[in-house]
């Protein structure tokens, strides 16, 4: 066997404990097909034996769960849960002893978790087994997000309660592609693994954009391939994705991570002919609700979260009042919030499904055009400025494909570094450098041009 390829298999092990044959050939059809593209990483469920057990019992309770609290009361788990949170939790235990109103006790930001994220993680979680991402945001704020396999295994629970209120129970496994994760970006996190929930069926998350490709035609190729049950991705995945010519149909096809208009919805629907679900979902959180037009709303998930909304001040608003959405509880036993303000902006509503999110204000895709002809995501530009130190910026561009680039005072210095990193992206058109002004929350990225995702 070729050294090189038997190091990748050895890798597949370690990355997957539970890999059998069967699922080492899905690892090899995914990696090996003739139109596949380019897979810049390797990745995996990282699962043991015990806890794919462990995670199919949590399977079962998450699909009966009764998911709400009372109007006028608070969910019966708060209370312990915020006792033992300030007890083993640095961070909160820093607070001193409990406020006696919940509503006493001090809210908390993303900024809060970017400074030290070792702060919210419970002393009695072993560090072992931790694992750790990146997420990109849209405020400014890279964050490092502590997590778990398990945590990460615990996803697809509140996928499948999602897809199960539209009907769709999920059968892909051994020997098939369960799914297809989609990004469009320059530059991307591209990998394959198996679900071992789901007998092996295989997983893939793959790059749309034409550079991680052999050849651009590869990517419809490929997909066709697959055959995946369910594909997952974003506005602006999902635009490139319409664009290929697929014989593909999926069973459901997942928005997840940015706001989903209901015209790019409905030609998604139209096109491949299945449900289009409308995850609200966050990665310091997961999977929050799902759209239903029924509801005109984001029907919760999770039966261990509960949410507030709040005004500026912080304080409660009333039913149907507009405010910002904030989180406690979660399953991230790596991470349990309390009154986490997200940045993003609802209303609560009552139904006799349970609460209902609202008018949902989340994060907007953006793309900015570039002189050449292309477009570039917003997360593109996000990764041409990490590893920056500025605490927040936010990119315009105008009509005549300028770009105004605002930074805070302290970051004034890194402008002329952020500027050459910009006109890498935009090589022949006009940076300007702005001072942000406001004190609060910047919207990361806006445009003046259309954005054509619907």
């Amino acid at each position: 066997m070729d050294a090189g390829i038997d190091s990748l298999k050895i890798r597949d092990q370690e990355y997957c404990p539970t890999l059998s044959r069967a699922g080492q050939a899905m690892l090899d059809f995914l990696r090996e097909h003739p139109a596949a593209p380019y897979f810049r990483n390797q990745s995996g469920n990282r699962l043991l034996a015990e806890e794919v057990a462990e995670l199919r019992e949590f399977e079962q309770i998450i699909v009966s769960a009764k998911v709400g609290w009372p109007q006028d009361g608070k969910p019966e788990w708060l209370e312990s849960f915020i006792a033992e949170t300030f007890k083993d939790v640095p961070y909160y235990r820093s607070l001193g002893p409990v406020a006696k109103r919940f509503e006493d006790i001090p809210t908390i930001s993303r900024a809060d978790l970017a400074s030290d994220i070792t702060r919210f993680v419970p002393d009695s979680v072993p560090i072992e087994r931790l694992i750790n991402f990146r997420t990109t945001g849209t405020t400014g704020n890279p964050l490092l997000i502590a997590s778990h396999p398990l945590v990460a295994g615990r996803y697809l629970a509140f996928h499948k309660r999602a897809l199960r209120r539209f009907g769709i129970i999920l059968e892909h496994g051994k020997g098939q592609v369960g799914v297809v994760l989609l990004g469009m970006q320059k530059k991307c996190f591209t990998y394959v693994s198996v679900t071992p929930l789901m007998d092996e069926s295989g997983l893939a998350k793959i790059n749309l954009h034409p550079d991680d490709w052999f050849h651009p035609d590869d990517r419809a190729s490929y997909l066709d391939a697959l055959q995946p049950e369910v594909i997952a991705g974003d506005p602006i995945s999902f635009s490139e994705f319409l664009s290929l010519p697929l014989r593909l149909r999926p069973r459901a096809i997942l928005s997840v991570g940015m706001t989903l208009s209901s015209g790019l919805r409905e030609a998604l629907e139209t096109r491949f002919q299945c449900p289009v679900l409308d995850l609200y979902s966050m990665n310091e959180v997961g999977p929050v609700g799902v759209f239903d037009r029924a509801l005109d709303g984001h029907l919760l998930l999770q039966n261990r979260l509960y949410i507030e909304i709040l005004d500026s001040q912080g304080r409660p608003v009333s039913e149907g009042q507009r405010g910002e959405i904030t989180f406690t509880g979660g399953f991230n036993f790596c991470l349990p919030l309390v009154r986490y303000r997200s940045g993003d902006y609802a209303s609560l509503k009552w139904t006799p499904e349970g609460p209902v999110i609202r008018r949902l204000s989340g994060r907007k895709p953006v793309r900015f055009f570039v002189s050449s002809g292309t477009w570039v995501n917003n997360i593109d530009v996000t990764h041409a400025l990490s590893g920056l130190a500025i605490s927040q910026y936010g990119l315009h561009q105008r009509r005549d494909h300028s770009l105004v680039l605002r930074l805070p005072n302290s970051a004034m210095m890194l402008a002329n570094t952020a500027s050459t990193r910009l006109a890498q992206l935009f090589p022949t058109q006009k940076i300007t450098i702005e001072e942000i002004v406001t004190d609060g929350k910047v919207l990361q990225y806006t445009s003046d041009l259309p954005q054509d995702f619907a």
